[in-house]
């Protein structure tokens, strides 16, 4: 009696013990991890993203209510992703629950501004990946790589809305250098991402390993198909991915939610201050400084550098080939129009890469006031001499002292001396070069020079280029017939007939023709202006 009652216990004993491991073997399938690390977009301070993003952001309470976070249960949240029109699968679990309920909770106000940001990118991100027939849901996965920042910068380095890596990006056609750096312009990298996450699908036929190998490369989720045995399953090789790439599908999937569901949980979108209603693109042939096209164009730096995040130095370099340049559009005539005055605007400051030295080994280096090839300006109505100075780089006392000017008083259409240039060293001490404009400017003077030698007399000069000691005086302001070595004379004047300037409808025209780069931003903010003037209007 005792043998059967000790054996019964052991069944039961044995029983439970098979239970226990099949609920552990059950309990170990479920998602469980407290050991991801989170995307950098969701750990950066909020302040530094309002500096980059350079846009007024304010909480916009007309449309929305807003309040604490809403706390749902499991099978709301389920019920939600599963209803939701997408391709891709979105499923839940207690990791994916964390991250919704990071954005709803610490990072809402995070979320704010990214829904604002978003109503003029998602339909760029959209428009694109359309087209080469990807799910438009693809749109949400800048806000967990860059939070929706076109200057962001990863700790390894990954650059721009879409992250690219260096060398992904220039494997993409993106060009990077020390000016231009084309994974932080919105058209040029959303077109290269979607290119690049294509080509993953072919690879995977799965939307979750392609985003997997899109955060930690292709790879790494090579190893850990392998390491777990040869699932293509992201869910199956979860705990064999590198501990930021397991929270990448999570936080996608928490980032789908929340940007539909956002108002559930008392999160009202940011309103954007803007008074720009539409944006165009100029093509820029010369290298070109922001604050050059700032100072004449009367537009901040802050707006040139959010509407052309690409230009990393706020240099455009031009000369190498075309770049173009977004503009609001009543900028954009007037940057047509004033293209030479922007040029010149302080060049010598915003631009002093020297073109050539050769003068520095020759040692005929040229500084300040001794000798060299002047660069003149013909004064327009408001000028004056303080701002002419300031604008070409120069003191106020160098430009008097260059034009012999005992007071600041100057006559519209003056010609001034506003610059000098090295003179480059010939072997027969001539050269050509245009001196000055006719007053009417419709004549260009073309100066022969020569560099007076040792032996050199005025006389001697004047024989040897066929003119009289009189016109050479004339010519060069000479009250005497002394020279000395090393003086730069006119020895001979041409006028050449100057072609005649298009008129400004020309100009208009040729800008109107030229290709229109993308207008990321345009449409929305122009249906926010309008918005806001029907407001007014109530």
């Amino acid at each position: 009696m005792k043998k059967r009652i000790l054996f019964l216990f052991c069944c039961i004993w044995l029983t439970s013990f098979v239970k226990a491991q099949d609920t552990t073997q059950v309990e170990s399938d479920t998602i469980t991890d407290n050991a991801i690390l989170f995307p950098e977009s969701m750990t950066g301070e909020l302040s530094n993203l309002l500096r980059d993003w350079q846009i007024d952001l304010t909480v916009n309470d007309e449309e929305c209510s807003r309040g604490a976070n809403v706390l749902f249960p499991d099978s709301v949240y389920i019920s939600r992703l599963h209803s939701m029109p997408t391709v891709m699968e979105l499923s839940f679990n207690s990791v994916v629950k964390r991250y919704i309920e990071m954005y709803a909770s610490r990072r809402r106000e995070q979320v704010s501004y990214m829904l604002a940001l978003g109503d003029y990118y998602f339909p760029l991100f959209e428009q694109a990946l359309d087209r080469e027939g990807l799910p438009l849901e693809l749109k949400y996965l800048p806000v967990i790589e860059s939070a929706l920042n076109p200057v962001a910068v990863s700790r390894a380095g990954a650059t721009g809305l879409w992250q690219f890596m260096l060398r992904t990006g220039k494997g993409y056609g993106l060009e990077v250098n020390s000016l231009v750096d084309e994974r932080r312009d919105p058209y040029k990298a959303t077109e290269a991402a979607v290119r690049y996450l294509k080509d993953l699908y072919t690879i995977y036929q799965d939307w979750n390993l392609v985003i997997a190998a899109y955060n930690c490369g292709p790879g790494n989720v090579n190893k850990a198909i392998a390491r777990s045995g040869g699932k293509r399953d992201y869910w199956g090789i979860y705990y064999h991915l590198p501990r930021e790439t397991r929270g990448y599908v999570p936080a996608f999937i928490a980032a789908n939610y929340i940007m539909q569901y956002y108002a559930d949980h008392n999160i009202c979108p940011a309103y954007v201050h803007a008074s720009v209603s539409a944006l165009d693109t100029v093509q820029v042939n010369e290298r070109m400084h922001l604050s050059q096209i700032s100072a004449v164009l009367e537009i901040s730096v802050e707006e040139l550098r959010r509407l052309n995040p690409q230009f990393r130095k706020d240099v455009i370099p031009g000369n190498f080939k075309p770049y173009a340049l977004v503009l609001p559009s009543e900028k954009m005539y007037a940057f047509v129009d004033r293209e030479g005055e922007i040029l010149a605007y302080n060049r010598n400051i915003y631009h002093p890469h020297r073109t050539n030295t050769e003068n520095y080994l020759n040692g005929g280096m040229v500084s300040g006031d001794a000798g060299g090839e002047n660069i003149y300006y013909r004064v327009k109505r408001g000028d004056n001499l303080s701002t002419i100075a300031r604008r070409n780089g120069i003191s106020l006392a160098q430009l008097k002292s260059w034009n012999g000017l005992k007071s600041d008083r100057i006559g519209i259409g003056k010609q001034l001396v506003v610059g000098k240039k090295p003179i480059p060293a010939t072997s027969t001490g001539k050269e050509q070069q245009t001196a000055q404009l006719s007053e009417n400017g419709d004549v260009e003077i073309i100066n022969q020079y020569y560099r007076v030698r040792k032996g050199d007399t005025l006389g001697k000069i004047a024989q040897q280029h066929g003119v009289r000691v009189s016109q050479l005086q004339a010519w060069n302001s000479l009250r005497s017939t002394r020279i000395q070595i090393g003086d730069r004379l006119i020895v001979q004047q041409d006028a050449v007939q100057r072609p005649k300037e298009e008129p400004a409808e020309q100009e208009y025209k040729r800008a109107e023709d030229t290709p229109r780069g993308s207008n990321i931003i345009a449409t929305y903010l122009k249906e926010q202006v309008e918005r806001a003037e029907r407001q007014g209007n109530q």
